[in-house]
């Protein structure tokens, strides 16, 4: 006879350390959870670890039935859309029974070869070239994470970076595709985006500074020792992250500097790869750009019978910036010669700002522009041919861009230019209903053809599912937009209820439910991140059992244009969490769900979103599920020490100097604000990882040790071996969604289901 586990938790030793702050005493109990190397942290980690397991130890036969259903809809043989580059296409499988996948390519069949073959899952490719399989690499680790990727020009040469902690510290090798065997460079504690120089003799790379912040852009000669590695960029100021990259037409290198409002751009030519970087624009406080380098058709002399890829060009940069455009807008800029910057004066606007369209980038192929936007909510592409039809003459560009739609209310769009030389596009579709499926887009004729849709196994129908959009509305009276998404014989409409105010295809737009359902919302609502329209196998397991999974796009956001974040950073955080509030009622309100039936979900800053969220409404959820979450985040953003957090200010604020800051976020950050009684909150369950560098393990801890002292029945689970993005290895993360969907279903009462 099993023996039950207790009921209470793990008590949590109190250790008052006080916190003080302009004028400002706080007394911290669990800030000693923060000793990392403590064996004492360590053993009250894993005891809890071991009791919230014990508590879920009745759930087991349910959590390997969805572990089951997710694995049994995925074709675990399987592969990706090949893409050529240069002489090879390029393309990654996987194979039952193995976590990773396998990187591998064949070779194309000659240069107007660019049709990627159907190619069979479980069948030999033919002239197939494995080039890094990352079980093999795995082998022996507990976690494994790839974090660059790179093939020389000339096909010889892999350059790959691994990291087997979970700390985001990756090592840097270089493998000879020949012969198979790993070259003698190696670069340890890289951060991601190693490339290589399109002449494949030099190696850049990116290091970080104590606060994992990328701050160095390094070369590396290839067959060079790491200690003879050139240092090619610093930047000192602790707000900007340092990329690294290559233009698509490979014509320029680029180091891209980023704060959170705040950007700046250095081009060098690839050709001469130990020259001097030069800046684009220089760097001005509150302007963000992005540069994409473009040959544009110029008149030529003579007319042209059949203008192509051939026909005159000029290279110029695309520039998409926010000076004076709140939604940016797309320019045209002369490329700055050797020694020389280019003036924005001189720039001319193809692009102009739209308040109603937020602008988020553009590609550049040497036939087509794809522009990316966003409007409504929803993301969007539009594509602009380069390439003038058979007869015109050739001649300058007409910036008149043509959405691609697939004509549904709900859904997400992104055309691929791909290679520089390549002659089609890549069309990627999706929705919450939609699998994600890669379609051949002819540009001149609008015609689609299906390259692949991501298989669901055992007899999906998307014709049984609906989605549809609903809107909230916020305190201060703005109209916040909700996703939803269900299993249409899992949920019965009736009458009218006059207020559901929503768009879709279920009944008419005011109809409700007949009954509440159970379900799941999910928020996020920070640094501009959108949570578009997705398709998920995993998800299914949950429709299928009558949850409504419902998605709250709340300020902070990027769904509704700079604006909506705005709205919902600094001074105006608070915004996120009453709309993320509003969204739950107005479910509620109109018929969806009830108190009773309805767990928040959140991770990272949607975890602080739903932390903050508990504290202000405890009543609304049945259960809390929180990932990563960043619930400490005042004790975070008062030390300047720790991974992130002075690039963090322009997102939060400085509560270190400024004391309006401290004082408004000490207002909402969840773990000051947990109730002194906080028995009535719903439960609560906290998921994180021992070696998560961008949210520390102890905010977790010392949030769910404030709630369970303060009678909140709340649970943490944490993985002693990963890092911010959880476990490695898709059967180790089906594990991990079995285990929250477990959860998820045994708080709305479907356990048994």
């Amino acid at each position: 006879m099993r023996v039950l586990p207790p009921s209470e938790p793990p008590s949590t030793e109190r250790r008052p350390r006080e916190r003080t702050f302009h004028g400002d005493t706080f007394v911290d109990d669990y800030e000693w959870l923060r000793e990392k190397e403590n064996p004492e942290v360590v053993a009250h980690l894993e005891a809890q670890n071991a009791w919230t397991l014990d508590r879920q130890e009745h759930l087991a036969p349910l959590r390997q039935t969805l572990f089951d259903e997710i694995k049994g809809r995925t074709l675990e043989t399987d592969l990706s859309v090949p893409a050529r580059d240069g002489d090879w296409w390029y393309y990654a499988r996987t194979v039952e029974g193995q976590q990773y996948p396998i990187h591998a390519r064949y070779p194309a069949a000659g240069p107007d070869d660019w049709t990627p073959r159907v190619l069979e899952p479980g069948q030999p490719v033919p002239g197939e070239q494995i080039m890094l399989d990352q079980n093999a690499a795995a082998e022996g680790h507990d976690f494994f994470a790839l974090g660059s990727l790179d093939v020389s020009d000339d096909g010889t040469r892999l350059l790959y970076a691994t990291d087997t902690a979970g700390d985001e510290r990756y090592t840097l090798r270089v493998r000879d595709l020949a012969t198979g065997e790993d070259l003698p460079d190696e670069v340890r504690d890289t951060a991601p985006g190693a490339m290589f120089t399109p002449d494949g003799g030099h190696i850049f790379y990116l290091t970080v500074d104590e606060a994992w912040r990328p701050w160095r852009v390094w070369r590396h000669q290839l067959g060079a020792t790491g200690s003879q590695d050139t240092l090619v960029f610093e930047e000192p100021d602790e707000r900007f992250w340092v990329g690294v990259g290559l233009s698509r037409s490979k014509k320029y290198l680029q180091i891209e500097l980023g704060s959170k409002v705040t950007s700046e751009s250095w081009l060098l030519e690839s050709d001469d790869p130990t020259g001097e970087f030069r800046v684009v624009w220089p760097r001005r406080e509150g302007v963000e750009y992005s540069v994409e380098h473009a040959a544009l058709p110029v008149s030529p002399v003579e007319p042209v019978e059949t203008p192509d890829s051939t026909s005159p060009t000029r290279d110029v940069l695309l520039i998409l910036h926010n000076q004076d455009a709140l939604n940016f807008e797309l320019v045209t800029s002369p490329v700055p010669a050797p020694g020389e910057t280019v003036a924005p004066q001189d720039a001319d606007v193809v692009v102009p700002h739209d308040p109603e369209v937020r602008l988020e980038g553009v590609s550049a192929s040497e036939r087509y522009l794809v522009l990316y936007y966003r409007r409504e909510a929803i993301s969007r592409s539009a594509v602009l041919s380069l390439i003038e039809p058979a007869g015109a003459g050739g001649g300058p560009v007409t910036w008149d861009f043509q959405e691609i739609s697939f004509g549904q209310p709900l859904e997400s769009v992104g055309a691929g230019v791909g290679v520089w030389e390549q002659p089609n596009l890549k069309v990627g579709y999706t929705s919450f209903v939609t699998p994600s499926s890669l379609y051949l887009y002819d540009v001149a004729s609008g015609e689609r053809t299906l390259l692949k849709q991501q298989p669901v196994l055992g007899g999906y129908d998307a014709g049984d599912y609906d989605q549809r959009r609903e809107w909230a509305v916020a305190e201060d009276g703005t109209r916040v937009p909700i996703s939803l998404v269900w299993r249409k014989d899992k949920v019965r409409f009736g009458v009218s209820t006059g207020s559901a105010g929503g768009t879709g295809s279920a009944g008419g737009a005011d109809d409700a439910p007949a009954e509440p359902a159970p379900l799941l919302l999910y928020g996020y609502g920070a640094y501009e991140y959108s949570i578009d329209p997705y398709f998920s196998v995993a998800r299914l397991s949950l429709l299928d059992r009558g949850v409504v999974f419902a998605v709250a796009h709340v300020r902070g956001g990027g769904e509704m244009g700079r604006a909506w974040y705005d709205d919902g950073k600094l001074g105006a955080k608070r915004n996120t969490f009453t709309d993320f509030v509003a969204c739950g009622r107005h479910l509620v309100a109109t018929g969806w769900t009830a108190s009773d039936r309805m767990v928040a979900d959140g991770g990272s800053a949607g975890g602080l979103l739903v932390g903050a969220a508990t504290n202000l409404a405890p009543e609304l959820f049945a259960g809390v599920q929180a990932g990563v979450p960043f619930v400490d985040a005042l004790t975070s953003m008062l030390d300047p020490t720790l991974p992130l957090t002075v690039t963090e200010w322009d997102e939060w604020g400085d509560p270190l100097h400024d004391p309006g800051v401290y004082a408004y976020m000490r207002s909402y950050t969840p773990y000051e604000n947990v109730a002194d009684d906080a028995s009535s909150y719903p439960k609560v369950l906290a998921t994180t990882s021992f070696n998560d560098t961008r949210v520390l393990y102890v905010e977790p801890a010392k949030w769910v040790a404030r709630l369970q002292a303060a009678g909140a029945p709340a649970m943490l689970k944490i993985e002693m071996s990963a890092g911010h993005g959880g476990v490695s290895g898709r059967y180790s993360a089906w594990e991990q969604i079995a285990f929250e969907h477990a959860w998820t279903l045994d708080v709305l009462g479907l356990a048994d289901r």
